[in-house]
């Protein structure tokens, strides 16, 4: 069945960096754009990062632009989000999801904290 599965999450402090993961399997992967969203508490869900199927193109919302790196490996079916001087407003449940327009697959979420 499909399967989307997020990792990497954790407690960091502000400044410093995580690397999330999203491993996918069940679908053709390298078919389908994946996103990163997140939801704060109290907030709905947005897109944070998108990344093409296939000739690497990239989105970002201007929030994260400069310090969020998406990228992805086609052979591991994994997608990766580097993200880099974290800060409090960052901390929200991280998703991703296939098909960034009109996502049709979705992650169980990853929790993502920034404090000192």
């Amino acid at each position: 069945q499909v399967q989307l599965v997020e990792s990497g999450g954790g407690l960091v402090q502000p400044g410093g960096s995580l690397r999330l993961s999203c491993a996918a399997s069940g679908f053709t992967f390298n078919y389908y754009a994946i996103g990163w969203f997140r939801q704060a508490p109290g907030k709905e869900r947005e897109g944070v990062s998108c990344i093409s199927s296939s000739d690497g193109n990239t989105y970002y919302a201007d929030s994260v632009k400069g310090r969020f790196t998406i990228s992805r490996d086609n052979v591991k079916n994994t997608v990766y989000l580097q993200m880099n001087s974290l800060k409090p407003e960052d901390i929200a449940v991280y998703y991703c999801a296939a098909d960034c327009e009109n996502p049709q697959y979705w992650g169980q979420g990853t929790q993502v904290t920034v404090s000192s």
